[in-house]
């Protein structure tokens, strides 16, 4: 060990399982399931090993070795980085499977299944912020959370929900100006306000169900009819969408 080494804080395997442990019992006290609470943790580990395959991959310090030691010093920094960046993107991978679908038994992370309670409270999480950076909290909100979110997450499989959240940043972002524009002539404090065709805009959950209008929509309109959600509400947003453009 050099002294490099001995500087570092470094947590051994037992105190790791110690710190999981822990947390999923103050988790568990607090009320929630240990299925949900694993999954949630095992998001995170997974996309702690996914952030550090890209660091080491796309990291200045990956990508030039000290010019001093010569072209065939290079060249092995270069194959060791690489090699050990697959190394992680292959344990990140398993070890998203492995939160996904913790039971052997359980249909692949890439196929649909039923909605699950965490995946829930997922999206209501990722959903919220996103809708108050374009307006208000609405007082006519339909409060169909939970319905809506159900026809919105069964489009896609476990794998697509973990990343959701992403997707709807990239979302967001890509269409700022155009979402402002819908919720400003459609939203909160419109002249259009309590018109019940464009209920679902006073609802967060409209950010959710404009992505998958983009992305998905024939997904969409198959769980929603499946939900025996309104229709209006589909085609509110969708006319609502069509003339923010």
């Amino acid at each position: 060990m050099n002294a490099a080494d001995e500087g570092r804080q470094q947590l051994d395997a037992a105190s790791v399982l110690n710190a999981k442990r822990t947390l999923l019992q103050l988790l568990a006290r607090a009320g929630v399931w240990s299925g949900d609470a694993e999954e949630l943790i095992g998001l995170v580990e997974a996309g702690a090993l996914a952030l550090a395959h890209t660091e080491i991959g796309d990291g200045e310090d990956a990508r030039s070795a000290p010019e001093e030691r010569g072209e065939l010093y290079e060249t092995g920094w270069r194959d060791g980085t690489r090699a050990v960046s697959d190394r992680l993107a292959d344990i990140a991978e398993r070890t998203l499977r492995h939160a996904l679908a913790p039971d052997p038994t359980v249909s692949s992370p890439d196929d649909r299944s039923p909605v699950g309670r965490a995946e829930m409270e997922r999206a209501k999480v990722a959903i919220t912020p996103l809708y108050l950076s374009y307006t208000a909290v609405s007082d006519l909100d339909p409060d169909a959370t939970e319905q809506v979110l159900t026809a919105v997450l069964g489009t896609m499989s476990p794998r697509q929900r973990a990343g959701y959240p992403g997707r709807l940043t990239d979302f967001s972002t890509t269409h700022h100006a155009r979402l402002e524009r819908l919720y400003a002539e459609y939203g909160p404090g419109s002249a259009i306000a309590i018109h019940g065709r464009y209920s679902l805009v006073h609802s967060p959950t409209s950010v959710a169900v404009l992505e998958r209008l983009t992305a998905a929509p024939k997904a969409l309109h198959e769980e929603w009819d499946a939900a025996e959600l309104p229709p209006a509400w589909l085609d509110g947003l969708t006319t609502a969408w069509g003339s923010a453009a």
